[in-house]
């Protein structure tokens, strides 16, 4: 019997010989399941219950032993898809503390990359809506212009870089006193700089590549059309839609902080690009693409051939800077900072607050 099981024991004593199961001896509660795993069959277990009987007269295996209840595993905290307001506010303070202490190489290389991304959004979106009013009329036009331009802004959060609108939110970094005023217009400074710097090099890369004669020159006359739009505009028109472009530029990077994959990033940036693309609103930055390529490619005798003299004669230099991108770069300076950074500073960050308008991180 010692060779059928690890628990059955024998041995011979002064009053004779002894065999028993320590599992039935000791009245061990035991799992069927691992009884079945060592052979302990029920009829195995009646012949032990016989060797038992014989040698010391009693002995208990039952035929079904209670199963060991599985401990319960320990709850684990609910995981948090993305930040609530309070913290992304607490997280674009210390943002500002990174990007105002980035190295002058690395700060300018970084604004380059992020112009050119914007300019890349900007090529996408006049490729692709080129001629699409056409066939799903101009609103339906403009969402999709407005998804494909995201790509611009999705690159530059991501791929990591550095664009003046998006820094605005360094103001809120400043209100917090953890960044000098000087530190966020210098930062603001050379990274619009360079971020006009990586916008042009698009502007020669897509002008040199040709693609722009594509589709019968249809789209040499969407990029016209573009730039003679916002040249057209009047100082107060682009000013205004500055203002209404940053606030959900912004927005859009405020709540991709607050995302906590790549997936809920992208989304978070794409609803509010669309909704400004789609709404007609001025990016600076993007305005350093589509301005310029205007200018370039009205300057073409293949676009000559295609647009009417009164429709690029607007497009100028001055009216670039004048008209353009100075009351838009000043819209999306008051956009981004008054709108968004100070807004959520005052309502998340600003100190002495009353603690009787604080409920679960909201005010």
């Amino acid at each position: 019997m010692k060779d059928m099981c690890a628990f059955w024991n024998e041995y011979d004593s002064i009053a004779g010989h002894v065999c028993y199961c320590e599992l039935a001896a000791f009245n061990r509660p035991v799992n069927p399941q691992f009884l079945m795993a060592i052979g302990c069959t029920p009829d195995k277990r009646k012949d032990c219950l016989k060797s038992m009987e014989l040698a010391v007269g009693a002995g208990v295996i039952p035929e079904e032993l209670p199963a060991l209840q599985p401990v319960p595993a320990p709850m684990s905290p609910p995981v948090l898809t993305c930040d609530p307001p309070q913290e992304i506010a607490k997280t674009v303070v210390g943002t500002a503390q990174k990007k105002t202490a980035l190295a002058a190489p690395a700060l300018v290389m970084l604004a380059i990359l992020a112009g050119a991304y914007i300019a890349l959004g900007a090529v996408m979106f006049t490729i692709i809506t080129n001629d699409l009013a056409i066939y799903i009329g101009d609103g339906l036009s403009r969402l999709v212009g407005g998804v494909t331009f995201s790509i611009g802004l999705i690159l530059v959060i991501l791929g990591g870089a550095e664009l003046f609108t998006g820094n605005n939110l360094l103001a809120a970094g400043y209100l917090e006193k953890k960044v000098s005023g000087r530190q966020v217009l210098s930062n603001w400074f050379w990274v619009y700089i360079f971020n006009f710097v990586g916008a042009l090099v698009v502007v020669i890369l897509f002008f040199f590549s040709g693609i722009w004669q594509a589709n019968d020159g249809s789209i040499a006359v969407r990029i016209i059309d573009i730039a003679s739009a916002k040249t057209s505009l009047t100082w107060s028109e682009a000013l205004f839609r500055g203002i209404l472009c940053n606030w959900l530029v912004c927005l859009a990077v405020w709540i991709a902080l607050a995302g906590k994959d790549a997936i809920s990033k992208i989304l978070a940036i794409m609803i509010p690009i669309t909704a400004f693309v789609a709404a007609g609103f001025e990016h600076s930055i993007a305005n350093m693409f589509f301005i310029p390529m205007g200018l370039l490619v009205k300057n073409a005798e293949f676009a000559q051939a295609l647009v009417s003299p009164t429709v690029m004669q607007g497009i100028t230099w001055q009216a670039f800077f004048f008209s353009n991108l100075i009351p838009v770069t000043i819209g999306n300076i008051i956009g981004g900072v008054l709108f968004v950074a100070v807004a959520y500073w005052t309502c998340y960050l600003r100190p002495n607050l009353p603690k009787s308008l604080i409920l679960n991180g909201r005010t």
